[in-house]
């Protein structure tokens, strides 16, 4: 039975034990919630896909606040659930925990590195997506001046930063990238106005294209550059529809591809690090009818040059994780 909870108190919790194992996989959504239309609504539509697919259930569970996430992982590890997947680096520090009481059980987690023998940790290179928006922005931008607007102050959301800016920067050295984070708590992902408060500070500095790497609080960016008749750039999900005509592309982190697989290899799951690259499909562009009027010839030459560049190791994108220092700063 796949089923929902928001609340979870300790009623809701010692139900997650009642009654038979569950022998079906799980996911946990990061704060913000599966309908944040970005990073957890993508790792949804790939279990959405995969009960389709088979006709199978899978349980699913949103939290609410951080005190939150060991009771719930240790709750369905307790209950059978295998495997389970969490979305979000924040669940390292509990999965590093958790894994090793229930050893039988096969664990994954998005955008960290967990290292049991029961994990998968699934790591994207947001810097080669992000560079390949980068260099959409610099050739849509009419002033020379672009923004980046990121979620929590944090190395991973410095790796879109650093991409996007030196993706910019291959087409222009020139042009401005205005950079601002709107937090440096788990908070920093779900507050749509302070996103739209930014972009429109942006905006006013002269910024003409805006990419959002914020989970939902990117959706409030989105929104102020549409209001300003302005270019955006969506993230993780296909933001392309929320503004067509507006959101220039979206940086796909196929963190929906992730969770698919996940459930669809099941015990046989390999434990280990998992990376999804460009190459293997983990990042892209999203090009669709909401913002084909948009991409000119040029553009998507300059992309397809970029991408075959990034692939074949003739374009190296620096990864910020690496050594926390950008080279176009």
């Amino acid at each position: 039975m796949s089923f929902m909870f928001k609340a979870l108190g300790a009623t809701a919790a010692l139900a997650l034990t009642a009654g038979a194992a569950l022998a079906e996989p799980a996911i946990i959504y990061d704060l913000g919630g599966k309908y944040d239309k970005s990073f957890n609504e993508a790792a949804w539509h790939g279990a959405q896909r995969w009960e389709k697919e088979t006709g199978k259930k899978f349980r699913e569970v949103e939290i609410q606040s951080e005190a939150q996430r060991e009771q719930v992982l240790r709750r369905l590890a307790q209950a059978g659930a295998d495997p389970i997947v969490m979305t979000g680096f924040a669940f390292a520090d509990v999965l590093n925990k958790v894994a090793p009481d229930f050893p039988k059980t096969k664990f994954a987690i998005v955008d960290s590195v967990v290292e049991q023998p029961n994990v998968e940790s699934i790591v994207f290179t947001e810097e080669q997506g992000s560079y390949l928006v980068g260099i959409l922005a610099a050739m849509a931008s009419k002033t020379g001046t672009v923004g980046f607007i990121g979620g929590m102050d944090i190395p991973l959301i410095h790796k879109f930063e650093c991409g996007y800016a030196q993706g910019v920067k291959s087409v222009n050295a020139a042009d401005k990238v205005i950079v601002n984070y709107t937090g440096t708590t788990p908070t920093a992902w779900n507050d749509p106005v302070k996103g739209g408060e930014l972009a429109k500070a942006q905006i006013a500095q002269g910024a003409d294209v805006i990419y959002a790497a914020a989970g939902g609080t990117g959706v409030g960016v989105l929104q102020a550059a549409a209001d300003a008749k302005k270019l955006s750039i969506g993230v993780d999900s296909n933001q392309n529809y929320l503004h067509p005509g507006y959101v220039l592309t979206s940086m796909q982190k196929r963190v929906d591809n992730a969770v698919y697989n996940v459930f669809k290899e099941g015990a046989n799951m390999k434990p280990g690090v998992k990376v999804m690259d460009l190459k293997a499909g983990g990042v892209a562009a999203a090009m669709d009818q909401n913002n084909e009027k948009l991409i000119t010839p040029a553009m998507k030459e300059a992309l397809d040059k970029a991408t075959k560049g990034i692939e074949d190791g003739t374009i190296k994108v620096h990864d910020y994780m690496t050594d926390n220092k950008c080279p176009v700063d």
